[in-house]
């Protein structure tokens, strides 16, 4: 009798063949069992199995060999009696042996046992190979010096840190009901009898089948008590199971007693025509709210802007700015336009550049505000100046230039018709009558600011190149680059926003209109305010204000385009930009919750486009800590507006 034995098995059973039902034709018994001359059949023949199983029960079980992987192992039943004759007398051994006699015994045993097994010569050569890789790992580690060691613990905690585990719209990948993909099975169906149920509810009561429409009332108060604020099966009552089986049923009463599809199909559409209004209602309430809130001012920053134009005037700082107004005109340093009546944005700005720069005493920044926050402004650079780079505050209303004869949109922005259209709740763009271009009615397309980025030669006549810079930014690199960049003649250096269909000129601009789409590619690739090097010797050769004046003037009705800066940005730099590679400059950090965050560590400039600005409740947690880490929170200023609020 031959035995077939399985090196590894999970339960710790070993199975022994009891019986060979040999279907060989010409293999003897003794060549088969002799101790020498064993072999694994080459043939199939079935195997009767006999074992124990968990209960203590004697069990048979009928297998082909064919059926049998290379995990199991054929061995000689001669071979097997020599095994454990050989444990038999080491076990009954004298007790005087010694150590090494005992030692040489079990080596001589193993070793004999060993050479009585068939091993593959492949899988002896893999073991063999194993074993020499682990003795050599161990080598290593125990001669590992403390140095290399801990520059390994340094390596796996790098890249721990890159590991990225996140996955969009799952709050938490450890809750069961997330790993589930039907997790709230039971929950849309509960849902779905409720729409039912109002339906064939609503039906009853017409048609008089006042019990019925109790009926149906009842399951539908109890089938709400069942979901309450469940988002999920798991989080649904224990009897919410047994209250959909009963809605089931009542539905299916319902469906006997009201067999008319007509009736039924006109009260599904006056619903849904119902939900479709409620859900428009709704949308609009909730763009007017985000827009208000967007266009507020911050108790905290409205408080320090307070404060610091108090200082301003109580410490007669009037007159004590100092300048090296040399510094300010020269054209081989690194001068940044920044337009904004934020003091708070405009300080991380520049804090956040001279941080990053390589050479800061060769920067210079220009900062131009409106005459409310003019001595909050200055007061906070002249406490907080930027040293080494230079800074320079100025009051857009003291640019006697710039008036409603020469700047168009100043006109417009003065007449009473766009004071109209901002102000007035019965104009067709209010939120009363179903306006869906809420966002043009924030104040800061009133504001002039937003329109100077225009006049840069006019604002800055002796230089030949300036970058400008949003007050939403945050500056996470050297940017000195950008004046080095050759930008083949053309005016504005910008990243490129399209992607794909989104962002091209038929977005922001009325192709309708005969003066648009017979000048312009609605298929034309859109770019981004925020970070631009403009060229301001290219700007006057070929003369770009007046190019904006031009289209300004044909856009009095605004037919051409809404209110904002960037159409008639698109419109004036049309094939006058030069597209920087995309990671000088990533947007979306205020309106966008999905941005990549490899793109924005990697980026040189991040920007917070959009409503959810980093300084107002609004903003995306996760996009934070990038703009309030330029925020010293020490500062006396600070403190008390914000702790205050």
């Amino acid at each position: 009798m031959a035995l077939l034995s399985r090196r590894s098995l999970s339960c710790g059973v070993l199975l022994f063949v009891s019986q060979f039902l040999f279907r060989v034709h010409g293999l003897s018994k003794e060549s088969l069992l002799g101790r020498n001359n064993f072999q694994q059949p080459d043939e199939n023949f079935d195997i009767t199995i006999s074992y124990m199983d968990a209960s203590g029960k004697f069990q048979t079980h009928k297998v082909n060999s064919k059926t049998l992987s290379s995990s199991w192992v054929w061995e000689s039943p001669v071979d097997a009696n020599q095994k454990r004759l050989v444990v038999g007398q080491l076990q009954e051994g004298s007790s005087e042996q010694t150590v090494n006699g005992s030692r040489e015994s079990t080596q001589l045993s193993i070793e004999y046992i060993q050479q009585s097994r068939t091993i593959d010569p492949i899988k002896l050569r893999r073991q063999k190979l194993r074993d020499e890789r682990r003795e050599k790992r161990i080598a290593e580690l125990i001669h590992m010096s403390k140095e290399t060691e801990l520059q390994m613990q340094n390596a796996a905690i790098e890249r721990a840190k890159e590991f990225n585990n996140m996955r969009r719209a799952w709050y938490s990948i450890w809750r069961k009901e997330y790993i589930n993909p039907n997790s709230d099975t039971t929950l849309k169906l509960m849902r779905d009898q409720k729409i039912m149920a109002k339906v064939y509810a609503s039906v009853a009561y017409s048609t008089g089948e006042r019990d019925l429409y109790n009926s149906l009332t009842r399951h539908i108060k109890e089938i709400q008590r069942g979901i309450g604020d469940a988002n999920s099966d798991s989080e649904l009552q224990e009897s919410a199971l047994e209250q959909a089986k009963a809605m089931g049923h009542a539905l299916s009463l319902a469906r006997d007693k009201l067999l008319d599809g007509d009736v039924t199909a006109r009260k599904l559409r006056t619903m849904l025509q119902s939900l479709e209004e409620n859900i428009n209602t709704v949308k609009k309430h909730s763009t007017f709210l985000v827009q208000h809130a967007a266009k507020t001012m911050p108790k905290p920053v409205h408080c320090l802007s307070l404060q610091l134009t108090t200082d301003y005037f109580l410490r007669n700082h009037i007159n004590k700015e100092t300048l090296e107004k040399g510094k300010l005109e020269d054209p081989s340093l690194y001068h940044y336009a920044i337009f904004s009546d934020n003091v708070l944005a405009a300080s991380v700005v520049v804090n956040s550049t001279v941080l990053h720069a390589k050479e800061p005493e060769k920067h210079v920044f220009h900062i131009v505000t409106d005459k409310l926050n003019f001595a909050a402004m200055k007061m906070w650079f002249i406490a907080h100046p930027p040293f080494p780079a230079t800074i320079h505050v100025e009051n857009i209303d003291e640019f006697k230039w710039l008036n409603s004869s020469y700047c168009s949109v100043l006109r417009q922005l003065e007449s009473a018709r766009i004071k109209e259209y901002y102000f007035k709740a019965n104009h067709p763009s209010s939120l009363s009558v179903g306006n869906e271009n809420l966002k043009y009615r924030n104040p800061k397309y009133l504001s002039m600011l937003n329109h100077l980025r225009f006049y840069m030669p006019e604002v800055y006549p002796k230089l030949d190149k300036i970058l400008f810079l949003d007050d939403d930014i945050v500056v996470q690199k050297d940017l000195t680059p950008l004046w080095l960049i050759d930008m083949k003649g053309m005016v504005n250096g910008a990243v490129e926003t399209c992607k794909e269909s989104f962002h091209r000129f038929d977005t922001y601009l009325n192709f309708s209109n005969p003066l648009i789409s017979q000048n312009f590619d609605p298929q034309a690739c859109g770019w981004a305010f925020g970070m631009n090097i403009f060229d301001l010797k290219e700007w006057k050769k070929r003369n770009i204000t007046g190019i904006y004046h031009y289209w300004q003037d044909l856009n009095e009705d605004r037919m051409l385009w809404k209110l904002g800066s960037l159409p008639p940005g698109l419109i004036t730099f049309y094939n006058l930009t030069y597209p920087l590679d995309r990671s000088w400059h990533v947007l979306g950090l205020g309106y966008d919750p999905a941005v990549n965050p490899l793109e924005i560590e990697n980026a040189a400039v991040i920007h917070y486009n959009g409503n959810y600005k980093p300084w107002l409740d609004l903003a995306f947690t996760k996009y934070q800590p990038y703009w309030s880490r330029f925020v010293d929170v020490d500062n006396p200023y600070i403190q008390d507006c914000y702790s205050n609020q």
